[in-house]
């Protein structure tokens, strides 16, 4: 799931690092990024196994990942607090350490009502105390004519880590399911712990290599105005809530994908390894969908390039549920790795259209936080729908309508692309000043 922080009055890079020293650095943040996140939503790959394996259904899986969206929710505000109180280099640790220690409990495969306190955990870990570190750390490294590549690189390479773990795990999955003949249920321990050293190894060069300087946190504009003042000041812009409109549609299609190991076995019969195949390879497109479409943004703008992507995953997403039984292998993957590039690629942009908008400064942080509010609550919800279908339909007709109403939520995505073109240019033609005259 993709998250920003409003952390704010962050410094820029030490000048006392040489240039590599700071890009060992940044990889270190690149491998806290791409590791934390697959041990969480393991489901993405394998699913299917891991109801077999806990004996809990689709609901109850449901409601440990709108817990776990929960949590994200209560701590975008606080987390950027406390990454401007705390060493970026401890919290991270900490992350990476007590994620892996939740991961060992998870691998254990306890009795279910102790899965409730390990996605709690882990909604700490990998919210509270991690994604504000991660971006103050990048930002501290980044000089300020690197800001953009720093940021670009971590958003598309860290799915680059994320696909190699990917790619290690299913081959594990395989080596003990098809070729030992291991049942599924017996094999996903170790493919737990396969990520869970991997998080134990991140947070120990966390904790010997991230040499931030511990700044003080600078006092800023915002700091010093009235906080309702500015919050009714963001909420009377209506970019504001078409920006967090089209964040959220945008979020939703990407929500999507966590699915598509099920529904794969579920409608064309594939086995859990073939499934998880192509799973993975769509992880394969993150890099590929991310730095394509940030240059092609620059080029033809972002806009334009954001209403491409979400209608080409709209149509994926149409077309893998009405594709016949019968499809081949090669149409299934073709399509779901369409479906990756693209979703990918919107994540990439959405957030870059902030800056178009001109938001002042002084509240650019509190803006994203109000946006963060708002995008990311499919966290929540989504998989609380996924559940509650599953618990009232059967088979295919539950994928067809969960899809389905993502796919009509893109639609709503871009007509907010639509109308936030069309207020810039009006905006323009009218030479009228932009919110950022506010400041």
């Amino acid at each position: 799931m993709a998250r920003f922080s409003p952390a704010t009055g962050i410094s820029n890079a030490q000048p006392h690092q040489s240039g590599l020293q700071r890009y060992f650095q940044f990889f270190i943040l690149l491998l806290a990024a791409g590791s934390i996140y697959p041990l969480i939503y393991l489901r993405q790959n394998f699913e299917t196994t891991i109801l077999e394996t806990f004996h809990i259904s689709s609901s109850e899986l449901g409601t440990y990942y709108s817990m776990l969206g929960t949590m994200f929710l209560l701590t975008y505000l606080p987390s950027g607090w406390l990454a401007d109180s705390v060493s970026p280099r401890l919290l991270l640790t900490f992350s990476m350490i007590f994620t892996g220690i939740l991961g060992l409990w998870y691998a254990s495969i306890p009795d279910r009502s102790a899965l409730y306190w390990i996605f709690l955990g882990w909604g700490i870990s990998s919210g509270l105390t991690f994604w504000a570190a991660l971006l103050k750390g990048v930002k501290m490294l980044a000089r300020p004519h690197e800001q953009g590549r720093f940021f670009g690189g971590l958003e598309g390479m860290r799915g680059l880590v994320e696909a190699i773990l990917a790619t290690a795990a299913v081959a594990l999955f395989s080596y003990y399911v098809d070729g030992k003949g291991l049942a599924a249920a017996e094999t996903l321990p170790s493919v737990i712990i396969l990520y869970v050293y991997n998080s134990f190894a991140v947070g120990v060069l966390c904790f010997l290599f991230l040499r931030l300087r511990d700044d003080t946190p600078v006092k800023t504009a915002a700091s010093e105005n009235n906080l309702l003042a500015d919050l009714r000041f963001l909420l009377a812009v209506p970019e504001l809530w078409l920006i967090a409109i089209i964040i959220l549609c945008g979020y939703q299609l990407f929500w999507a994908t966590y699915s598509f190991s099920a529904f794969l076995q579920e409608k064309y019969t594939m086995t859990a390894s073939a499934a998880a195949f192509i799973t993975v390879a769509k992880l394969w497109m993150r890099p590929i969908g991310g730095l394509g479409a940030g240059f092609l943004g620059d080029k033809i703008g972002r806009e334009n390039v954001l209403a491409i992507t979400m209608t080409l995953s709209i149509l994926g997403l149409l077309a893998l549920m009405f594709l016949p039984s019968a499809a081949g292998s090669s149409v299934l993957l073709f399509v779901v790795l369409l479906i990756g590039v693209m979703t990918y690629a919107t994540r990439d942009l959405y957030w870059s259209i902030l800056e178009s908008r001109h938001i002042p400064t002084r509240v650019t942080g509190l803006a994203i936080g109000v946006i963060s509010l708002i995008a990311y609550t499919p966290d929540i919800y989504l998989p609380k729908l996924n559940g509650y279908l599953a618990d009232h339909h059967t088979g295919l007709a539950v994928y067809q309508m969960y899809f389905g109403f993502i796919a009509a939520s893109g639609t709503l995505g871009l007509v907010a692309i639509g109308l936030l073109k069309s207020r810039t240019k009006t905006r323009v033609a009218a030479q009228i000043p932009t919110t950022a005259a506010a400041e």
